[in-house]
């Protein structure tokens, strides 16, 4: 299984920038700018974070994509 996100999405839909996102939840925007390229999974607290940004619950920016073998 593969951690996918939306942040892209819910920027977009918000017209905020990675800076300003990074800036709301206490992480530096290369951190955001990796979390968006799945390149690093966050902690649960950073999860949480994002989400509470957006004022949606996590499941609806993170979830599990199955990989096919």
């Amino acid at each position: 299984m593969e951690l996918k996100n939306e942040i892209r999405v819910w920027r977009a839909k918000r017209d905020i920038t990675q800076a300003q996102l990074a800036q709301a939840v206490g992480l530096s925007r290369q951190t955001i700018h990796s979390i968006e390229r799945r390149k690093y999974v966050p902690s649960v607290l950073s999860a949480l974070k994002i989400a509470a940004f957006f004022e949606i619950r996590v499941e609806e920016i993170f979830y599990l994509e199955r990989k096919e073998i």
